[in-house]
């Protein structure tokens, strides 16, 4: 039951124990990593290009993103804010300005990618008989690279478990995303297993895709893709709004993301109080969108 989920696994251990001190190879391996995401998104267009009744299969996703995008953020936000009345964090407004646009730009980029693929497979009419093993092998360098990216975040197991708030942030996450995952599965008809895989991805919208899209299929990928995206738009508008007064709330809801693409807005809107807090929720959960998501689906 365990071996499809062991050997995509391997890969994100075989790099976590990888350590790398120079700068430019870890700035070498995040551009790769960025470009190998772009890559497999664009296979999942070319797969969604391939199935038969497309527009039928694009209506599920639409339909089962929205029941899980709604399920899932009604929970969190049902929490988190009981955090915020128990442990308050001070916060701090700097004036400057919120690099909102670029952030937007960055979700419509790969937003393109798997449109592109789409309506490259729909218009060139070629065979797609070997989308699914290209997906397979850039996968694994994927998440080789990962591995390694998390290693050297600059983040250690002692640091993690003395900042209490950002533990307890992330396991709010987890406590709520789980029951809502498995609340959609029941709603939509769908296995238990993949429902929870489906709340597993907090926030990381391009890996919670592709691991789901592997496993699953490219519907249940887009369905994961758009339910982790939508999370990020949501969490982009909503920081600004929401961190002077529910600093906990704003900083847990942009899960995963936390720690690295939307620190900027936390750090800019609720001051360098939230930063820590955020780097250690957002590494924890960051941690186990693919342990959480490939132990689900070999269930």
């Amino acid at each position: 039951m365990f071996s499809g989920m062991l050997f995509i696994f391997l890969p994100l251990v075989i790099g976590y124990l990888i350590p790398v001190h120079r700068a430019s190879v870890l700035t070498f391996i995040n551009t790769q990593t960025s470009r190998m995401v772009l890559v497999i998104l664009t296979l999942m267009g070319l797969s969604l290009a391939g199935l038969d009744n497309l527009s039928q299969n694009l209506n599920q996703i639409l339909t089962y993103t929205v029941v899980f995008f709604v399920l899932i953020s009604g929970s969190n936000m049902l929490v988190l804010p009981l955090i915020d009345r128990l442990f308050p964090i001070p916060t701090e407004h700097e004036h400057q300005r919120v690099p909102f646009r670029e952030m937007m730009m960055e979700s419509v980029k790969l937003i393109f990618a798997v449109a592109g693929g789409l309506i490259v497979g729909l218009v060139a009419g070629i065979d797609l008989s070997w989308v699914d093993q290209a997906s397979e092998i850039i996968l694994l360098i994927l998440l080789f690279l990962i591995g390694i990216q998390l290693r050297n975040s600059g983040m250690t197991l002692k640091q993690i478990i003395l900042n209490k708030k950002g533990v307890l942030i992330a396991l709010a996450i987890i406590g709520t995303s789980l029951p809502a995952g498995l609340l959609g599965a029941w709603i939509l008809d769908l296995p238990l297993n993949q429902g929870l895989a489906m709340a597993s991805g907090f926030g990381w919208y391009s890996l919670a895709g592709i691991l789901i899209g592997d496993h699953l299929g490219p519907v249940m990928g887009g369905v994961a893709f758009l339910n982790e995206l939508l999370r990020e738009l949501v969490a982009l508008t909503l920081i600004p709004l929401i961190i002077q007064r529910y600093p906990n709330t704003a900083v847990g809801y942009a899960g995963a993301t936390a720690m690295d693409f939307t620190l900027p807005v936390i750090q800019t809107c609720g001051g360098i109080r939230c930063v820590p807090i955020a780097i250690v929720s957002g590494f924890i959960l960051s941690l186990l969108v693919p342990v959480l998501i490939l132990f689900f689906l070999s269930l």
